[in-house]
């Protein structure tokens, strides 16, 4: 099993690319200029773009406001990926047009998940313990 990837470990150029291809998507969401009525209604917001070592796939991860209707965006992205992938290939200046793929952004839902439990009575219960001397 390969190690956990960590921002360390990745290189410069595709974090560096990954954000251009994050913020024209960003770009294009804002502006309306998807003709989709999912996206019409829905303020979508694009938290990560990783892009493989090739440069040649970007995987975006995307959150609708308030986390509404969230498979009724991702469908809408996923019917115009054609279009998204030929402007941001058209913005952004790469060897190739990346094959974009859109997921959900989990981050927020885990993170909400950690603080619940870290709230609840029993666990900061135990966390309090003793006091080390």
């Amino acid at each position: 099993m390969k190690p956990a990837e960590t921002p360390e470990t990745r290189s410069v150029r595709l974090l560096r690319v990954g954000e251009q291809v994050r913020h024209t998507l960003s770009d294009i969401l804002a502006r309306g200029d998807v003709h989709d009525e999912t996206l019409a209604k829905h303020m979508v917001t694009v938290t990560e773009v990783r892009m493989s070592p090739d440069l040649r796939h970007a995987t975006a991860f995307i959150k609708p406001l308030l986390g509404k209707d969230e498979e009724a965006v991702l469908k809408a992205l996923r019917t115009n990926t054609a279009y998204l992938q030929r402007e941001v290939a058209a913005r952004v200046n790469t060897r190739y047009a990346a094959k974009l793929k859109f997921l959900a952004d989990e981050s927020f839902d885990e993170g909400s998940h950690i603080d619940k439990l870290l709230r609840d009575p029993h666990v900061a219960r135990d966390l309090e313990g003793e006091p080390e001397e």
